[in-house]
């Protein structure tokens, strides 16, 4: 079945079709995401206490530390788990991921030699083991101290410098990967089928001309916007790409780790620096123009100008958080509605959190793009106001008040 009908130089689909295809991608999705974590749910149930864990727990703070792992990252690719109800021991299905890390010397390894944070490795003389997805270092016995006042805190040496391939890795080269493939395919079938897109390519390409009419000339200017345009699309599919992935099975919530958002807002941010006209910086450190004396700006300086250089730094930093907290809020949310139904286990409480969860997984699709796409507006904004000359500043002005 093929949703969409070509004519000449556009891509019209039919909106039947469309709310058709969404609804059925949103139902399939939600039910292969909620066995995938109702059976992670089940194996949490009945898995024995780690050590140094506090027993006798609830089912609310079981559910809690549950989602808490799900955000973690993780030293192994984990796909699904199944637990014998007899032994009551946890069987993962998955593969193992390199472990690398720098302590006194370089360590390698593989993930599976901590066997899921139950063993203690030995290398270069020394003992490490895996605990809540980070390498403590540990003696041969693998004990885990924990500060007297915070029980849940270990007083272990964490490893500083790990540079280990973790899921979240993982999937940015898949994200990576996939990006050139697709848009490397697009760009062959514009070359061949003179400048119209094929396959695929007929999905993608309205939506790169909206990023590049409405959001980079829309923000940066049609003289300006070029140099820009690589990285916005990049950037506005990566993170889409990433977000979808986050909503599958695999629940890989890359981008819901904050150092993966401070890595993207520290290139919006070198990019908004290095690029910046000497408007852009003139009216960072001289926010008042010629219009004033010295002897008169000094006084409104010591204010302005302290505000402007924090701002360079806050635009960065809410772009990372804006993203970080909005992904990581939603699997909270989705998770926490889930692990009601494991609380009420009633046939009226069930099926409402189960409702609940369907509803708040399809805006969570919706989430996801328009996280993308409002992180890549933000950034073409900032790129806009870095390329600025004083003559665009003051016609965009004198616009303005003609309006």
């Amino acid at each position: 079945m093929y949703f969409c009908t070509d004519f000449k130089d556009t891509v019209i689909c039919s909106e039947m079709q469309r709310k058709t295809l969404i609804r059925l991608l949103s139902v399939l999705l939600f039910i292969v995401s909620f066995s995938a974590i109702a059976q992670d749910e089940h194996a949490m149930e009945v898995k024995e206490i780690a050590p140094g864990e506090k027993g006798d727990k609830t089912k609310k703070e079981e559910i809690k530390e549950f989602i808490n792992h799900h955000l973690l990252d993780s030293h192994d690719f984990n796909l699904f788990g199944s637990t014998d109800e007899v032994t009551g021991e946890t069987h993962h299905y998955g593969f193992p991921l390199p472990v690398i890390f720098w302590d006194k010397g370089l360590h390698t390894f593989m993930s599976s030699e901590f066997h899921h944070g139950e063993s203690v490795v030995e290398s270069n003389g020394n003992f490490y083991k895996l605990y809540h997805s980070k390498i403590y270092k540990t003696n041969a016995d693998g004990t885990i101290n924990y500060d007297a006042e915070h029980g849940d805190h270990p007083t272990n040496e964490k490893i500083l410098l790990d540079f280990s391939i973790t899921k979240s890795v993982i999937m940015m080269l898949v994200v990576g990967l996939m990006l050139i493939w697709l848009f490397g395919g697009l760009a062959k079938s514009y070359a061949k089928n003179g400048s119209l897109p094929k396959g695929v390519g007929r999905f993608f390409e309205p939506i790169v001309l909206y990023i590049r009419d409405d959001i980079a000339i829309g923000n940066i200017g049609e003289h300006k916007y070029k140099k820009y345009m690589p990285f916005l699309l990049t950037v506005f599919f990566f993170i889409w790409f990433l977000n979808m992935f986050g909503l599958t099975p695999l629940g890989v919530n890359v981008t819901g780790n904050i150092a993966v958002t401070t890595a993207l807002a520290i290139i919006v941010f070198l990019i908004t620096t290095f690029t910046g006209t000497k408007d852009y910086w003139r009216h960072i450190f001289d926010p008042l123009g010629d219009g004033m004396p010295w002897a008169g700006k000094i006084i409104i300086y010591i204010i302005l100008v302290p505000i402007e250089i924090l701002g360079l730094f806050i635009k960065p930093f809410a772009l990372l958080i804006r993203l970080y907290a909005n992904m990581t809020a939603g699997h909270v949310v989705m998770m926490s509605l889930i692990g009601l139904i494991f609380i009420f286990k009633s046939w009226i409480g069930g099926p409402l959190s189960f409702g609940l969860t369907f509803a708040i997984s399809l805006i969570e699709l919706l989430v996801a793009l328009l996280q993308a796409y409002i992180f890549t507006m933000l950034a073409a904004l900032y790129f806009g106001f870095a390329s600025e000359t004083h003559a665009e500043h003051e016609a965009h002005e004198g616009e303005i008040q003609h309006l």
